[in-house]
């Protein structure tokens, strides 16, 4: 029988959110329904909410989450029921051109429930990253929940379900950066403090933090940066500058956009060594335009990236990081700014463009 919950939904573009009943169908052979425990509100559902993604309203909010799985479907044999999980939106199918060429974290055909949840009128939801678990609970596929120690911090271990997990790979996973090199990173928000931490866990010998609130630069200590840029009132020219200061005149080897904006991208780019590394994980939005004179972006050689999601596959990922939790080597815990209740999603969109916390984080 469907089963009727409460969930956060974005009826119309730039609306506020509402708190409504959500039904959801039996699950079908490859699907599991799960209760769930902690979702971190995530810049991507404001933009969801926004209209900046898609505008298939109205969307079953909310990605970042921690889980209990309750009903399995009849084909279902990654998980059972009673496992704790990690839900992520890249549940690979093994199947299309990019995973047959060894590249499942391309894949253009990942995983989702067979089925649409619905609100109690019959009108279909469309579940934000084909997950939508600012719900007690929700419907996804059996590949679409990655298994985590039940005792772990769910509040924590969740935001793995995806900005940190963006963050961290950026740095380890599509920057790949190695023993001993520089990094920059531009944009301390829960995104760009993962990458800070991920270049430590990479052996980055210089860690520089920059940021136009000198709050988050401090915080960014915490994290493992060494150096700090405070880019308040600066141009891009001059904080430029002041990363190659701190690197003996030549700039990073790795540079990491945190943010997505044009500002941030040209910083970034301008701070490498030359054929230094740039990453792009902050997500622009569908209107921004690069810009810059074609002769640099042909002589500083190197290369620029974007990442997906920190090119990670979660079931290598998810449980990796979570043991690095556990052993007190990732401080996912110092992420979870607030914790709240489901009521306060549009509360939380709110605190979160102040630049108030790096998440809040709805328990249910």
């Amino acid at each position: 029988m469907p089963t009727t919950v409460k969930g956060v939904i974005a009826r119309s573009k730039g609306a506020d959110v509402e708190l409504v009943d959500v039904v959801i169908p039996d699950p079908g052979p490859n699907d599991v329904i799960v209760r769930v425990l902690t979702c971190g509100v995530c810049h991507t559902d404001l933009s969801y909410r926004n209209g900046d993604i898609a505008d298939d309203y109205p969307f079953l909010l909310g990605h970042e989450s921690t889980a209990v799985v309750e009903t399995v479907g009849s084909a279902v044999t990654h998980v059972e029921e009673g496992d704790t999980v990690v839900l992520n939106w890249r549940a690979v199918c093994g199947e299309c051109r990019a995973c047959r060429k060894g590249e499942p974290k391309y894949c253009f055909n990942t995983h989702n429930a067979s089925q649409k949840m619905t609100l109690d009128d019959g009108t279909e939801l469309t579940a934000a990253l084909g997950i939508g678990s600012f719900a007690e609970k929700t419907l996804v596929h059996e590949r679409q929940c990655t298994k985590v120690n039940p005792d772990a911090d769910p509040a924590a271990v969740g935001l793995l379900g995806c900005g940190i997990m963006a963050g961290l790979g950026a740095a380890v996973n599509t920057a790949d950066i190695q023993l001993g090199e520089s990094v920059a990173v531009f944009g301390l928000g829960g995104v760009g403090m993962a990458a800070i931490a991920g270049a430590k866990l990479a052996g980055a010998a210089k860690i520089i933090a920059v940021d136009i609130d000198s709050r988050k630069t401090e915080l960014a200590r915490e994290f493992g940066a060494t150096h700090v840029v405070d880019s308040e009132g600066l141009s891009e020219e001059e904080v430029a500058e002041k990363v190659r200061e701190l690197t003996d005149g030549f700039g990073t080897d790795v540079a990491i956009d945190a943010v997505g904006i044009m500002p941030t991208f040209t910083q970034a780019f301008y701070s490498r060594d030359h054929a230094g590394r740039m990453v792009m994980v902050g997500v622009p939005n569908t209107t921004d335009r690069i810009d810059m004179p074609a002769i640099d972006f042909y002589s500083r050689g190197g290369s620029l990236k974007p990442a997906w999601y920190g090119d990670c596959l979660p079931e290598r990922d998810f449980p990796a990081y979570a043991q690095l939790f556990e052993n007190g080597q990732l401080p996912l815990d110092r992420f979870v700014s607030e914790r709240i209740g489901l009521n306060d999603v549009e509360k939380a969109f709110e605190t979160m463009k102040s630049g108030q916390v790096l998440r809040s984080v709805v328990v249910l």
